[in-house]
């Protein structure tokens, strides 16, 4: 696959990146040497190699999942313009 400069000048309008004329060539020949990269990367074969999340192996911290009430509801609606209950109160809003 390569970039031609009106390709160039659309991927500019679309990513609304003003570019002048002079260096639309430029632009050509630096989005051709990544292609080329990138087509060089797909030469690789990669089936046998697990996907990695991070390139040291570690295991995710967990907790238990506890449902709790929070322990504290009068902290919670402390600072709420009505509650009841230890519940929010808001006005109706829909008839």
């Amino acid at each position: 696959m390569s970039v031609d400069q009106d390709t160039v000048r659309k991927i500019a309008r679309l990513a609304r990146i003003k570019v002048d004329e002079a260096e639309v060539p430029q632009l050509e020949g630096e989005l051709n040497g990544i292609l080329k990269w990138i087509e060089m990367l797909n030469e690789v074969d990669t089936g046998n190699i697990a996907p990695m999340t991070s390139v040291v192996a570690m295991d995710m911290k967990k907790r238990d999942d506890e449902v709790t009430d929070g322990g504290y509801p009068a902290d919670i609606v402390k600072n709420a313009a009505e509650s009841d209950d230890g519940f929010f109160m808001v006005p109706k809003v829909v008839e």
